[in-house]
């Protein structure tokens, strides 16, 4: 029995073009009206994914590559960096590169040393930082571009944190142990009162690969990559073809 529905944004949920199709927004209405709760869990930091919060209203809002939960505008968990790691990680990735565009997420806030903010379609509500003074915050997770996956690794290494990266990019996450997806969702099911094994999960990337795993249902779509695909337990249409709709439909809705 399906009772909570647990998807990602990117490449899954969401439509190439980042849309997100009124077929989908009516099948999970309908799932809601069911009385199954809906989440999203996303890389994005919390900003990136505001739009999308509006439009869906989920229940439940994992954010910040598991980093954070928000559920109607309230914290309900956070895992975080001492200051201490954070100024270290910030200070490490600025030395090895110097002139790294480099983001910092604290919370709902996210600091970032680019000149060009008022510019990101997904951050351009990021404060500007230049990085030059300590940040004296508790970050939830640091991304820098970085050209070369080698130096992420020597600093993910040397600082001993999580290290994450994506699909066809540049830009490398660094997190604090202990953190992600998987348990992010530990923590949603203590907060839902709803076993995992009542989750249905969708997914497309290699950061999901666990969450598909742990929970009752993993659904990749069909243009996951081969890791998520392999760990799903079905596979439904793509994104762009309202693959998550679809299998909610045949399986929440019952309609064929």
């Amino acid at each position: 029995m399906i009772r909570l529905i647990l998807t990602d944004l990117d490449h899954t949920l969401l439509r190439q073009n980042g849309s997100i199709s009124e077929n989908t927004l009516r099948v999970l209405q309908e799932c809601r009206s069911k009385g199954v709760l809906f989440a999203i869990a996303t890389a994005r930091y919390w900003i990136g994914a505001e739009k999308y919060i509006e439009l869906l209203k989920p229940d439940y809002e994992i954010t910040t590559d598991g980093t954070l939960i928000h559920s109607d505008n309230k914290c309900l968990y956070s895992c975080e960096f001492s200051e201490e790691e954070t100024d270290l990680i910030v200070k490490s990735l600025l030395k090895a590169v110097p002139g790294s565009e480099i983001t910092v997420a604290h919370g709902k806030t996210v600091y970032w040393n680019s000149l060009h903010i008022a510019e990101s379609e997904r951050l351009h509500k990021a404060v500007y930082n230049d990085y030059s003074s300590d940040l004296n915050v508790r970050a939830n997770k640091i991304v820098a571009e970085l050209q070369d996956e080698t130096i992420a690794r020597t600093i993910s290494e040397q600082t001993g944190c999580r290290l994450q990266c994506y699909r066809g990019e540049n830009w490398y996450s660094f997190l604090p142990e202990g953190s992600g997806k998987t348990a992010a969702i530990s923590e949603l099911s203590k907060i839902s009162g709803i076993s995992t094994g009542d989750f249905a999960a969708f997914g497309d990337d290699s950061n999901d690969v666990e969450m598909l795993k742990m929970c009752g249902k993993g659904i990749a779509v069909s243009n996951a990559v081969k890791e998520a695909a392999d760990a799903a337990d079905e596979i439904t249409l793509s994104n762009d073809e309202d693959g998550v709709a679809q299998w909610l439909k045949m399986n929440c809705l019952g309609v064929e």
